[in-house]
């Protein structure tokens, strides 16, 4: 297995992303899914240089960006920003979309289950003709209910890439897991080989190690169920504002490059932006701990 991280986490320069994962040790990248910030023809050569490989893309779907929404003209919206993601990916040399169907933070449904059902396959069909076409797989991703109504769990997921087609797949996250899995383990068992991608925080979403789950068991199960691909990094620190804080240095107070969409994100998930000492800490304890885990 190889290590990829996520660079949504922390506004900076892809730059200076690439330089601090290739010296940690990271040979792939999960690119956020902002694909009119990135020209392919100019950030390739310069991950090539850094040796790191594009691995995917995960679906930022805020704001409007809902695969079921009640607005014929939102979905097909939708629906088009997620194949300008699976483009950028394919245009970089990735492999996998991580998709999640709903609008993060909306928790209130606009329809019937039977009616936003039939949306949402019916518009991941449409995204998994053009990665078909592409090249590139397909993960449903499930998040906890905080943060969505629809498509909490692995089994959920499941059923959703099955309803749109044989190559359709899963894509799990151990932090999610945690809060909505009666057992995760069962769960990556039963998603099997429709998994193609995989997440990794701890269980209070700090990087792995920094909590309490059971990583040797998370990598022996994916090693029995024959996932030997990617393990992304996907960390979003939550931030002590008290004087318990156990990282002083953790909270960056003027940060370069952070959009008020980025703000509101992160601050959503319960983070805020971070500074690079913070930010690299737990890159690299992340690389740490699964390294000795997935070199046995």
């Amino acid at each position: 297995m190889e290590l990829a991280i996520h660079n949504w986490m922390r506004a900076e320069s892809l730059e200076h992303t690439l330089g601090r994962i290739a010296k940690l040790g990271y040979t792939r990248l999960e690119i956020q899914g902002t694909p009119e910030n990135y020209d392919a023809k100019k950030i390739k050569p310069v991950m090539d240089d850094h040796g790191i490989q594009c691995w995917g893309s995960v679906t930022l779907m805020l704001e409007e960006r809902n695969l079921l929404a009640k607005d014929p003209a939102q979905r097909k919206m939708s629906v088009q920003y997620v194949k300008d993601v699976a483009k950028m990916v394919y245009d970089l040399g990735g492999s996998v979309i991580s998709l999640v169907p709903a609008t993060v933070g909306k928790i209130i449904p606009d329809a019937t289950p039977e009616q936003e059902w039939e949306w949402a396959v019916k518009g991941v069909k449409e995204i998994y003709a053009y990665t078909e076409d592409l090249g590139l797989k397909i993960g449903i991703e499930p998040i906890n209910r905080f943060e969505t109504y629809f498509i909490n769990r692995g089994g959920q997921a499941l059923a959703l890439a099955e309803a749109v087609g044989p190559n359709c797949g899963v894509c799990l996250d151990t932090f999610h897991m945690n809060i909505e899995e009666v057992d995760m383990f069962e769960t990556m068992k039963k998603v099997g080989d429709r998994l193609v991608n995989f997440h990794v925080a701890d269980n209070n979403r700090m990087a792995p190690g920094m909590g309490h789950l059971d990583w040797a068991r998370i990598i022996r199960t994916l090693n029995e169920i024959n996932y030997d691909q990617v393990l992304s990094v996907e960390f979003c620190a939550p931030l002590d504002r008290t004087p318990a804080n156990p990282f002083p240095n953790s909270i960056d107070t003027d940060p370069e490059g952070l959009t008020a969409e980025q703000k509101k994100f992160l601050e959503d998930h319960g983070s805020s932006a971070v500074t690079d000492e913070f930010y690299t800490m737990l890159t690299k304890k992340s690389m740490e701990t699964l390294t000795k885990l997935i070199n046995k």
